[in-house]
């Protein structure tokens, strides 16, 4: 895999994340750094050719050490597989179409994190707050 500034970037983020910087590690963080949102499947096929040897499970294990050292940030919407996503620390929400499953980031509804809090918190210091808005993106409204 040729060096490139994606590469040097993501050794550097590893680095302060106090995690080795391996070449899977490296590799998946380039992969989601353009945005988007993929599921550990779609980043398994689009990595292969790069990481020889490498399996659906070890990118699972790469993903979970991401987002415990919040470097990636997993979204799991209602029925469907988790999808991950390089875009951290901004408490966006998003937007699921429920026919296609298209997935959109939407800017935090109201300021900075928590932007929504709860009318009872039962002592939790609130943190975050996840919002997924459901309905149908653009092309399937169109088709129905």
């Amino acid at each position: 895999m040729p060096t490139t500034h994606h590469a040097t970037e993501s050794a550097a983020r590893l680095n302060a994340a106090g995690l080795r910087s391996t070449a899977p590690r490296r590799a998946v963080l380039d992969a989601l750094q353009p945005g988007g949102h993929l599921d550990a499947s779609e980043l398994y096929e689009r990595l292969r050719g790069d990481l020889p040897g490498t399996s659906l499970q070890a990118i699972y294990g790469v993903l979970t050490a991401l987002v415990e050292a919040n470097l990636v940030r997993r979204v799991t919407p209602a029925g469907g597989s988790a999808k991950y996503e390089a875009r951290v620390g901004d408490n966006h929400h998003h937007l699921l179409c429920r026919s296609c499953g298209r997935l959109e980031d939407v800017p935090c509804a109201v300021g900075a994190a928590p932007c929504l809090t709860p009318s009872d918190d039962h002592g939790f210091e609130i943190e975050a707050a996840e919002v997924t808005f459901h309905g149908l993106c653009s092309s399937c409204a169109a088709t129905r």
